[in-house]
């Protein structure tokens, strides 16, 4: 496809745009931008344009990512963290990540992304905090991974300065001074971070969480981010063992920690978010904090279900992330979505939460956490981030929606992926890139870390 020339992608099996418009005889790309949707039976008022039949495809807008720890791909599964509790699997996994090399990192992060690329997501924010000796340039590793895949990122600069000598949880040896983070921070910041619209690198800030980090970083990190104008990224409220030792610690509970520190804005997005109470929820919502959803974690972890439809209707952006593969132990943003479909069942009854619901949050409630209008739905202006699927595996056999089908029976991968008007997967294949080399290599990485 030549990018000065429009391609219609035309005729599709079925498309949610995420608005009411009317886009069921396509959609018209010119560069990296939607610049037409096209009525059924309609044609393009587009002069000059390709045709991409997708007569058997439904389109998406890309699925967005809104939290995830990339370099966790090499401890999937890992035998010692199994069947544990937030605080004693983060207690058995921080030795092991503590010896993450530059070049594990870079395979690590590489395999993350390709894994989402093919489950059609389209942008994703990493929360990398592991900052050991020889690791000082971490997101500089994962920006350059990234541009060789042409995936659109949020990299958030996480940090930890809190480690077990202080009352934390991380070892010393994962810790960095509080003068360190932020001078690294700065330097992403001015170096890589975009601000137009269809940025396909930004940067935010995030100290990993309220039992890593000191108050003073917490503090000085929303200043640095008013400072910059960047967004602001931690966990929060994801077990109630993390409520008890915020009590125990700082005499206050999570959110109540939050506002002290400066964190209660729009500025600002946390992962998790599942143990609020409803005066929280409101809190959250007037001051339009967004939250990531993890489903698979939060149930591989016991954690507990995010309270997506009550946030959301507080005034909260509700996204969807997949988490770390350490504890989901996938990357699959596709399956996230059909995963937050069902946790939601059991919060919800099946009338109160659909499938559109789910689809919602993974692309305008994900970009909205990231503060971006220019990508998230499907109309004019919008960046050219689409997911296309087939139905043509036995799991979708007789199905009568295809909307619906792709959560319902449990779709897996994209047929075609486009990132900004180009290309990326085509026929279920991720261009330029030797997958199986990848396993291989991720697979030695992954033996090598944990021996």
């Amino acid at each position: 496809m030549s990018s000065s020339q429009p391609l219609w992608i035309q005729n599709p099996l079925a498309i949610f745009t995420g608005n009411d418009q009317d886009a069921r005889g396509g959609l018209v790309v010119l560069g990296s931008e939607i610049i037409e949707l096209v009525a059924q039976g309609a044609i393009p008022k587009t002069p000059n344009y390709q045709v991409f039949d997708a007569s058997e495809q439904v389109i998406l807008p890309g699925l967005i990512n809104v939290h995830h720890h990339f370099y966790q791909t090499l401890t999937r599964a890992y035998p010692p963290a199994l069947n544990k509790r937030l605080f004693p699997w983060l207690k058995t996994l921080y030795p092991v990540w503590a010896n993450l090399q530059q070049a594990q990192l870079e395979i690590a992060s590489t395999l993350a992304m390709a894994e989402l690329m093919l489950s059609g997501c389209t942008t994703a924010s990493d929360h990398h905090y592991v900052f050991t000796d020889g690791l000082e340039n971490a997101i500089d590793i994962q920006i350059a991974a990234a541009q060789k895949l042409g995936m659109r990122v949020h990299l958030t600069r996480g940090s930890m300065s809190l480690g077990v000598e202080q009352g934390g949880l991380p070892p010393q040896n994962t810790v960095q001074t509080e003068q360190v983070i932020l001078d690294d921070s700065e330097r992403l910041i001015k170096t890589y971070h975009q601000r137009q619209d269809g940025a396909m690198t930004r940067i935010a800030l995030a100290p990993c969480s309220p039992f890593s980090v000191t108050e003073d970083l917490m503090v000085q990190s929303a200043a640095m981010a008013e400072q910059f104008d960047v967004r602001l990224h931690t966990h929060l409220a994801e077990t109630e063992d993390e409520n008890a030792f915020c009590l125990k610690m700082f005499g206050l509970r999570p959110l109540d920690y939050l506002q002290k520190v400066n964190w209660l804005s729009n500025r600002v997005w946390l992962a998790h978010g599942i143990h609020f109470n409803d005066a929280e929820v409101l809190r959250l919502g007037q001051a339009g904090v967004g939250i990531s959803h993890c489903p698979s974690s939060n149930m591989v972890l016991a954690s507990g279900i995010c309270r997506g439809l009550e946030l959301e209707a507080s005034g909260c952006p509700v996204g969807i992330g997949v988490d770390g593969s350490a504890s989901n132990d996938g990357s699959n943003m596709i399956n996230e979505v059909r995963q937050a479909l069902l946790i939601g069942r059991l919060r919800y009854q099946a009338d109160e939460i659909t499938h559109l619901d789910v689809l919602r949050w993974a692309t305008q409630g994900s970009a909205g956490c990231l503060g971006r209008s220019d990508i998230g739905e499907i109309a004019v202006g919008k960046q050219a981030d689409l997911a296309l699927f087939k139905l043509d595996e036995l799991r979708f056999s007789g199905a009568g929606d295809p909307l619906a089908a792709l959560i319902m029976c449990g779709a897996q991968a994209v047929d075609r992926l486009m990132v900004a008007g180009q290309w990326r997967v085509v026929d279920g294949q991720l261009l330029g890139l030797d997958i199986s080399a990848l396993m291989a290599n991720h697979s030695k990485s992954a033996r090598s870390l944990i021996s």
